[in-house]
């Protein structure tokens, strides 16, 4: 006979019951599904820029294919109208890197003062950002792109830097890390010695921030590396950034759009490979940041 199933808990040994065994068996199934629902497609977009479009079609959805053909891939996308791929991932870079710059500048400031100082209206603003953050970004679209054509700018890369810098979520962050992570007597102290409130922001707040400003510039850098609506009505033509671009080169698709009677088309598998070289650069901020990414989201969970 086999052993009953059992669990450690506080040192001590105790048996499943079927219920509780059936429970965990099915918990483990559901996140074998989820990610099984996540991963399959990146594997499939990782293995396509190697094959043909009639491989894709005809061949097993996981068979690899082969080097030459993604470097022919490789080729079809670097040419495809003179290279404007480039153009479009050098639109990205200069609009995010802007607005991240924007952002970090006014959020990190402003989430301090929310936490660290008392001003009349502080509550009220603190009510109005939250409500800001509800808002989904979609629903703001109409009323900038009437701001900025009121005021001329549809078409320049402001139309993009300025919505971009605007981040309420930043602000809300850091005014959490700096309430829970960031020990007010230590600032006192820091004012009993001389220093003066941007000396005590400058020299003791910032270096202890430096978990939340990764965290809140890597996620203002890859919402705004994402970001598609606004752009693609603000930013027509070379101007705008690479997912904009990625529809346009879906649009060129000619299994995506039979109609299309261009003299440039591109092929399925270029068009994979266009996603990937479209994620590379979130992927290596990531990479680059994850160590400042874990401890940002970390610090605020206890007080000390």
């Amino acid at each position: 006979m086999s052993a009953p199933s059992s669990d450690i808990v506080g040192g001590r040994s105790r048996d499943l019951s079927p219920g509780a065994w059936l429970g965990r068996a099915f918990g483990v199934l559901i996140l074998i599904v989820f990610a099984l629902f996540f991963v399959v497609p990146l594997i499939w977009l990782l293995i396509a820029p190697t094959k043909t479009d009639r491989q894709l079609l005809l061949e097993a959805p996981f068979a690899p294919g082969d080097i030459g053909t993604l470097m022919s891939n490789w080729q079809s996308l670097m040419t495809f109208q003179g290279g404007l791929i480039w153009t479009w991932i050098g639109n990205s870079v200069f609009y995010c890197v802007s607005a991240l710059v924007i952002t970090l500048g006014i959020s990190i400031p402003a989430g301090y003062a929310l936490a660290m100082t008392e001003f009349p209206g502080r509550r009220l603003l603190l009510i109005v950002t939250l409500i800001v953050m509800l808002i989904p970004s979609t629903a703001l679209v109409l009323p900038i792109f009437l701001e900025l054509s009121a005021v001329r700018l549809i078409g320049n890369p402001l139309a993009a830097i300025l919505p971009f810098s605007f981040y309420p979520f930043g602000v809300y962050l850091t005014y959490i890390y700096f309430s829970t992570a960031v020990s007010r007597d230590l600032l006192s102290a820091a004012r009993m010695d001389g220093a003066n409130e941007w000396q005590v922001f400058m020299k003791i707040a910032m270096p202890l921030a430096t978990p939340v400003i990764a965290l809140v510039g890597f996620f203002s850098f890859t919402g705004n590396w994402n970001n598609y609506f606004l752009p693609y009505v603000t930013l027509p033509g070379r101007k705008a950034p690479i997912q904009v671009g990625l529809a346009e080169l879906l649009s060129n698709v000619p299994a995506f759009n039979p109609t299309n009677a261009a003299s440039t088309t591109i092929t399925l598998s270029a068009l994979a490979l266009a996603t990937l070289v479209a994620i590379a650069p979130v992927l290596l901020v990531f990479l680059f940041a994850q160590r400042y990414l874990v401890s940002g989201m970390t610090a605020g969970g206890t007080k000390e």
